[in-house]
């Protein structure tokens, strides 16, 4: 299952793989996907998967399984947990800035590659 706030995701993936569309900004990418590993499902993709810093990009995608467990996985919980504390954290000290439409494409294009190649 892919978790997105990324339209051009929606729009390569929604086809062939179950996608969990977000309206909304990074850091509700990574709660949803919190969620659902309290749900019993696992990252199958690191949340954090880039050299672009967390309040660099508005842009985020995950890949989690798509059937839950009846065991949470704590490796999961571990890695999501860092995931959200670290963005908090240059969200808060850093801001975000405000990207023209042009760079939002690039990082549009930037989050889909990244997830793509774990695709394959």
């Amino acid at each position: 299952m892919i978790v997105t706030n990324n339209p051009k995701c929606l729009a390569q993936f929604n086809q062939k793989y179950e996608v969990e569309f977000l309206n909304g900004k990074l850091m509700d990418v990574l709660e949803v996907v919190r969620n659902h590993i309290h749900d019993g499902h696992s990252l199958l993709t690191h949340p954090l998967s880039s050299s672009i810093k967390p309040n660099e990009t508005p842009y985020k995608t995950v890949i989690i399984t798509k059937s839950r467990k009846e065991v949470i996985d704590f490796q999961s919980v571990n890695f999501i947990e860092q995931a959200i504390h670290t963005t908090e954290k240059f969200i808060r000290d850093r801001g975000t800035p405000a990207w023209s439409d042009k760079i939002l494409n690039d990082f549009m294009l930037i989050d889909y590659d990244i997830i793509s190649q774990g695709l394959s």
